[in-house]
């Protein structure tokens, strides 16, 4: 009678297993507790034994393919009368071990870390296994696709363990690393060893060295990552604990240099090539993925017109000079940026469809009471875009302080997600880092953005015909127009235009 093996539970929260090494083959003869393959999860290497004497049938996978906990792994054939119930695989018993220690362990679960997000990538450790750390301690940053985020210990202790390499991906709602929650130090024994789980002997630990196996330990990521370059484990040193192979020992092992390809250039007599290694592959991820998929819509389903013009802001900037002394020496940093952000709030006010949201199906327009404008902001961690609650409600001194706290998160990747959502309209200071126009593409789902470019000091004529030096700037917006016409921005940005060219009107406009 054949009859499939069901690959049991592994381990909490495991839900499927990279095959190592299958240790028998199709029409073998084995007998009851005789290994049959060895799986590699996450966190071991575990062992799977036949539960009963018979013939190995088929094998569902190949090696290094990825097996589903539950489903069929093997068949068998056995003995009439006998019948393969699924068995049960126990991880080691750590009462004993954990009795020695007097202590606690405990997973940290990663909780929700934004609306909709579902995972996030390790950027740093920010502490190492062994390592005591006190409550409230930065334990490690991780990146979402919208902010990067430092993760604090809950609690006083050791950390027994990191679930996660750097740069691997983490899941919300699964353990990123394990604390022991007592004074005490770790039992050496437990440091030294690792456990392997064999099928119908619970209980059981040994050592698992690459040298005692004949195989490498890496986990079923870096296996993957290992067959895309084709790369053979066995061959790369592993710098874990045991020998383990991470990613970074591949990249390593790959910039080392192949004695056999000058040996195979010179038996051909043909010049060898010598190559700069200058060429690499890196996933985008986080912020940039974000991006790019939020530009792809927009680019995509928004038709985009472009409108530009120049402001002359002599005398704004007259009035920021003359002011910046006297709010620096209260701690307020006062630059230009304010009174672009309170001139397009009073603007907004005239031409409201500006601060409106147009439906995916184009039929219907919301009007947002609240101006909450943002500022596309060059993090290290990749372009985000902040917005300004309430700037109808707010003095320019009130926005100018809302911009530093915003600009010194953004800069260092830390913004909070509520910072993030709720956009209405947006800024691009081109001109900070240089250049003088551009086509900013819209920030989905919101109608208009618009790009500043640089301050240049450029001849103008005044009222009398004298050419005069005078502080201008170009603008250019870009538009929806499923909703804005041109007349409409054109008018809009006249009205915005006038505030900045002359503060006395902008400063009345302001109640």
């Amino acid at each position: 009678m054949t009859q499939d093996f069901i690959l049991p539970d592994i381990g909490e929260g495991i839900v499927e297993c990279e095959v190592v090494e299958w240790l028998v083959a199709e029409g073998d003869t084995v007998s009851e507790d005789q290994p049959i393959c060895d799986v590699m999860t996450d966190k071991a290497l575990v062992q799977i034994p036949a539960v009963y004497s018979g013939v190995i049938a088929k094998l569902y996978y190949q090696k290094g393919e990825i097996a589903k906990v539950h489903a069929p792994l093997f068949a068998m054939s056995v003995a009439d009368g006998s019948q393969m119930n699924e068995p049960e695989i126990n991880l080691p018993d750590t009462s004993a071990v954990t009795a020695v220690q007097s202590d606690i362990l405990e997973d940290f679960i990663l909780p929700d870390i934004g609306e909709g997000i579902v995972e996030c990538e390790i950027v740093d450790w920010l502490v190492t296994e062994g390592q005591h750390i006190e409550e409230d301690q930065a334990v490690c940053d991780v990146m979402t696709d919208k902010a990067l985020v430092q993760i604090p210990a809950k609690y006083s202790g050791i950390v027994e363990k990191l679930y996660y390499q750097k740069g691997e991906i983490a899941k919300v709602h699964s353990p990123i690393f394990q604390m022991r929650l007592s004074q005490s130090k770790p039992s050496e024994i437990v440091t030294e060893i690792t456990p392997v789980v064999v099928a119908g002997n619970p209980n059981t630990m040994a050592q698992v060295t690459k040298a005692a196996q004949g195989k490498a330990l890496a986990s079923p990521a870096v296996r993957r990552r290992a067959r895309e370059l084709d790369v053979d484990l066995s061959e790369v040193p592993g710098t874990g604990k045991n020998g383990r192979v991470f990613k970074e020992d591949i990249e390593r092992y790959l910039s080392l240099p192949k004695p056999d390809q000058s040996v195979l250039s010179v038996e051909t007599k043909v010049p060898a090539v010598v190559s700069s290694n200058a060429t690499r592959v890196e996933p985008i991820r986080g912020i940039k993925a974000a991006m790019a998929k939020q530009m792809m819509a927009s680019v995509t389903t928004i038709p985009h017109f472009t409108f530009s013009d120049e402001i002359d802001l002599t005398q704004i900037i007259d009035l920021r000079l003359q002011l910046k002394q006297q709010y620096q020496d209260q701690g307020v940093k006062l630059t230009m940026m304010p009174f672009f952000v309170k001139a397009l709030s009073l603007a907004i006010t005239e031409f409201p469809v500006l601060n409106s949201q147009v439906n995916d199906e184009c039929t219907e327009l919301t009007y947002f009471t609240d101006h909450n404008i943002g500022m596309a902001v060059d993090s290290k961690i990749g372009l985000l875009v902040p917005n300004i609650k309430q700037c109808q409600q707010k003095s320019i001194i009130d926005i100018a302080q809302e911009i530093s706290r915003l600009t010194d998160s953004a800069r260092e990747g830390r913004v909070a997600p509520d910072d993030l959502k709720g956009g209405t309209i947006s800024i691009s200071n081109i001109g900070a880092i240089g250049g003088t126009t551009a086509t900013p593409i819209i920030n989905k789902p919101e109608v208009a953005i618009v790009a500043l470019g640089k301050v240049q000091h450029l001849p103008r004529f005044d009222v009398n015909g004298s050419v005069v030096s005078r502080a201008i700037m170009q603008v250019s917006w870009s538009g929806d127009h499923r909703v804005i016409d041109g007349g409409t921005i054109a008018r809009f940005n006249n009205l915005w235009k006038e505030y900045l060219e002359n503060p006395a009107k902008m400063l009345m406009a302001m109640r």
